[in-house]
């Protein structure tokens, strides 16, 4: 195992030398082996992977950064990372949840391979540098993402290497005609897509926005054409053939965007290592304008919030009259544009995160022409069902008796279209990640439990001790990209039933300090167990780290689990997204060019905040082996055999869980 190339030299941490990295690589797969932990999951979305070599102001999970940042996860037994969305993102919208569900963001491609032989050095090293700036180290254990300085390098750059490519090939260059083969191919295999997103593109210059409702007759032109419409089809061949230069390079942008997205693919494959895709439940304006039919036009999709307001997400509604065409499920638009989602997620992924499940069951509706002040509650929080309802609860304007999904379409959504072409790609209904957090409809409940899905459960509020043996297949959180780093978690505040305020994490049962101190040492016959736990205990009633810590002991004791990047890095300062906000800092947060020696600097200090992977399941490891001498009755033989296996890798994860404390000489 190699963990090298973004580092800057530091004389004040301690970090495993490269045959060690073999002994602890070899510890960590050992131990989870021994606990039968299948998935360990790091969350990091496409824009906070590192920098490397130069600085574009965004990250890519495609390039040798990526391939760093895999490598130090893989020395820590992560054996996947679960993405954001990765589609190309809105105008002046930065969240990728409201990204494209099949245009790849472009910003992740990797410009310096641009200016390499294997491209045809279509980007030169001149310009390259130009745009781009060198690597510089920072206090700050972290970075952040400037989305409009990133687009801005980009479009230059993918210019030049655009204009490059068509001289290189009108010279009969051969690296440019094998480019050309290659780009070629992939036109034809998308040619209908690229032709209309590239029109989409055209008109949102020309209008300003990607908001096609102010584009006049242009907001329905793909709807009219696909009618048939001969008005419609000259308008868009115009705008076609008027800009087929620019329509082009957009073009050749998704070719090296794919391109390099496969090729990385395939050194995963080498790794034995997954992607997961967020399966976004929404898409892009881009995205809705193809496929405008699909829709419900009125209405658009939120969450329900039980004690305050509602959130407005602004992304569309499938409208359930269009997702099957009769009672043997044949595909509608509606139901065709959620397959080649699905689909189009996992092209060049390995799993999903099915985002926002409900959407898929009993979607939250927000009505379009509501103001923000309609969705504002009264102190007893009822709801105007005028502009804020269940898709359930929504009438048929002809009879409204009747329900507007009168054949209960959603209801069957899952079953009858997600779960078969999950199937087709090899992917069973309890791999992917099904993002349940939401609020739970009697609807919504009936299905999940029919269909006997997994959920997301977070032990910020649950116990494992009451969710790993009786629901297994579930993924195990603590933490995640919506939520500020765990090891401040000791610090949120709350109000009592006096309306004092208070510190309320210490108060949670799941937060139980004795709770802990058992869970994580539950073998009754060991010797002295009782001033074990009692001292355990103490520590983590007394210390903030320490129960954080202990919580995250607990996490890694489950069969499937994820950690957000900030909390394996320690980074406190800042928070990817704040759920229902509009705040400029969201989606901005990621990892530092030099997160290797800012991870490291971290663990060998007084006031560490990252998380100790050795240490930290040396104590998961004690609490499996433990529960399993339990379960067999303390059995001579049993405990024997198991601690035969685990205690030469309990030896070497305290071994290395100090060394990681070190302090470099």
């Amino acid at each position: 195992m190699r963990v090298s190339g973004i580092s800057y030299t530091t004389s004040f941490q301690r970090r495993p030398t490269r045959k060690e990295q073999v002994e602890l690589a070899s510890a960590v797969d050992k131990a989870y082996e021994l606990m039968g932990t299948k998935e360990r999951s790091s969350i990091t979305h496409g824009s906070c992977f590192p920098a490397y070599m130069r600085e574009t102001f965004i990250g890519s999970p495609y390039g040798n950064s990526a391939k760093e940042y895999i490598k130090f996860l893989s020395l820590y037994g992560f054996n996947s990372i679960q993405l954001g969305p990765g589609g190309e993102l809105q105008k002046d919208v930065n969240s990728p949840y409201k990204s494209s569900a099949f245009a790849q963001n472009r910003l992740f491609i990797n410009l310096d391979e641009l200016t390499t032989e294997k491209y045809g050095n279509i980007l030169s090293h001149e310009t390259y540098e130009k745009i781009t700036r060198p690597l510089s180290k920072t206090e700050k254990n972290y970075s952040k993402t400037d989305f409009q300085k990133a687009s801005e390098i980009y479009d230059t750059a993918l210019k030049e290497a655009y204009k490059n490519f068509k001289t290189n090939l009108k010279m009969q260059d051969p690296q440019a005609v094998e480019l050309n083969d290659e780009f070629q191919k992939f036109v034809e295999k998308n040619e209908k897509r690229l032709d209309e997103e590239g029109v989409f593109k055209v008109l949102s210059d020309i209008y300003g926005t990607d908001d096609f409702s102010r584009w006049e007759s242009d907001g329905e032109l793909i709807s009219d054409l696909n009618k048939g419409d001969a008005t419609a089809r000259k308008r868009f061949d115009e705008m076609y053939f008027a800009n087929n230069e620019e329509i082009e390079r957009y073009k050749f942008e998704q070719f090296l965007a794919v391109k390099q997205i496969k090729e990385h693919k395939k050194w995963r494959e080498e790794q034995g290592f997954k992607y997961i895709n967020d399966l976004l439940v929404g898409c892009s304006k881009m995205d809705e304008w193809r496929y405008r039919d699909a829709f419900l036009p009125e209405w658009e999709m939120g969450a329900y919030e039980g004690n305050g307001v509602s959130q407005r997400w602004h992304i569309p509604v499938v409208n359930p009259k269009k997702i099957f065409k009769n009672s043997d499920y044949e595909l509608n638009i509606g139901g065709q544009f959620i397959r080649e989602k699905i689909e189009s997620a996992l092209e060049f992924c390995e799993n999903l995160r099915i985002d926002h499940v409900a959407g898929l069951v009993e979607p939250y509706l927000i009505s379009k022409n509501a103001k923000d002040e309609d969705l504002i509650n009264n102190p007893l929080y009822l709801k105007r069902k005028d502009v804020e309802k269940y898709i359930s609860e929504l009438r048929n304007p002809e009879n409204p008796n009747e329900e507007y999904d009168h054949y209960w379409d959603y209801p069957k959504l899952i079953e009858k279209l997600v779960l078969p072409v999950l199937a087709e790609h090899g992917i069973e209904k309890n791999d992917p990640i099904w993002e349940d957090l939401c609020s739970y409809p009697s609807r919504f409940v009936k299905v999940y439990d029919e269909l006997n899905l997994p959920r997301i459960t977070n032990l910020d509020w649950t116990k494992a001790s009451d969710v790993v043996n009786k629901e297994p297949d579930n993924w195990f959180i603590l933490g995640s990209h919506d939520n500020i780093p765990v090891i401040r978690y000791p610090d949120r505040k709350g109000t009592d039933e006096n309306g004092r305020e208070i510190k309320y994490t210490r108060g949670q049962a799941s937060w139980n300090s004795e709770y802990l101190a058992k869970y994580l040492n539950p073998d009754d016959t060991q010797k002295n167990i009782e001033e074990i736990r009692k001292n355990k205990k103490n520590l983590y009633e007394n210390d903030d780290r320490a129960i954080v810590m202990a919580k995250f002991a607990e996490l890694l004791t489950t069969p499937k689990f994820q950690i957000s990047f900030d909390d394996i890095l320690g980074i406190t300062d800042v928070i990817y997204n704040i759920p229902g906000t509009e705040n400029a800092d969201n989606w901005t947060a990621r990892i530092s060019s030099d997160f290797l020696d800012k991870y490291y600097e971290n663990l060998s200090s007084d006031n560490p905040t990252a998380l100790n992977i050795p240490e930290i399941l040396h104590d998961a490891l004690i609490s499996k082996i433990d529960s399993e001498i339990k379960a067999h009755n303390y059995d001579p033989e049993f405990k024997h055999e198991i601690h035969s296996k685990a205690d030469p890798v309990l030896e070497k994860l305290k071994h290395f869980a100090d060394v990681l404390k070190e302090k470099e000489e």
